[in-house]
């Protein structure tokens, strides 16, 4: 076994040991509620955990390629457009809805702020993600920072996709611990991968263009507090299970992740190098 190999098998190793181990304890001994953040700050900083131990410890690589650096004056405006994009993407699923007989109910956008505008609510979440994107760096130095790049190094965007699918699959306890209610599990898994397959290449691609694992970061906050969040709440009282829930943003996913592949496929396999 080469050093490569032995390191993606210890941090898949941690990821998925110690994760799953974690979710279980928490749920069935602790009795601690997985919708709670402080649950699941412990299995979302376990990559960034796992990642650094490979890098220092196992393999002994460093961090060279891990873009920790902010890059901000060279990658602005990935910045710009990981903060942007999500909300956009609300606005085209929730698009897409309306065209299918699914009209968003906007009074719901109040009980997210009470006291405050429902117009603002969007701007307002925008804002938090950026607040809380250092919580989300613990997945994305670990997966879109060190497994895309050691998976497949010759064939990047194959990693990409095997990525992703890793990526969904350690979530998968998530809808079996009552984070997640699917009525028809197998179906919801199915369209929660597809999901999160396609938001993996738009992650790979801010990863590679800026050269920082931070806009990656802060497109994944905004993945989960603006686009996931809006569509839930804003489509929620239609009566639509999670499944349907989890397939609106698909089709807009599908178009963003296209339109980064161009870019990926020109990236050299480590992406620009902090």
């Amino acid at each position: 076994m080469n050093s490569r190999t032995k390191g993606v098998a210890v941090f898949l190793a941690i990821t998925f040991g110690g994760g799953w181990a974690w979710l279980l304890l928490a749920r069935l001994i602790l009795r601690l509620s997985l919708v709670n953040p402080l649950a699941q700050l412990p299995f979302a900083v376990l990559p960034a955990v796992a990642a650094v131990v490979v890098r220092r410890w196992v393999t002994h690589e460093g961090f060279r390629d891990a873009g920790l650096a902010l890059r901000l004056r060279r990658a602005w405006p990935y910045y710009l457009a990981a903060w942007l994009t999500p909300l956009l993407l609300a606005g085209a699923a929730l698009g897409l809805a309306a065209l299918l007989g699914l009209r968003p109910d906007l009074g719901r956008l109040a009980d997210l702020a009470p006291g405050l505008p429902g117009w603002s609510v969007p701007l307002l979440l925008t804002v938090l993600a950026g607040v809380l994107t250092p919580l989300y760096w613990g997945e994305e130095f670990g997966w879109t920072g060190y497994l895309r790049l050691r998976l497949l190094p010759d064939r990047p965007l194959l990693s990409v996709l095997l990525t992703g699918l890793i990526w969904a699959g350690w979530h998968y306890p998530l809808a079996l611990l009552g984070y997640l209610h699917f009525p028809h599990l197998a179906a919801g898994l199915l369209a929660w991968t597809a999901s999160m397959l396609c938001q993996e290449y738009l992650l790979a691609w801010l990863r590679a263009r800026s050269g920082s694992i931070w806009p990656a970061a802060l497109a994944h906050a905004g993945n989960n507090l603006v686009l996931s969040l809006l569509v839930g709440v804003l489509l929620g009282s239609r009566g639509l299970d999670d499944v349907t829930l989890t397939l609106l943003p698909v089709p807009v996913l599908v178009v963003a992740a296209y339109a980064t592949l161009r870019g990926l496929r020109r990236s050299t396999v480590a992406g620009a190098t902090a």
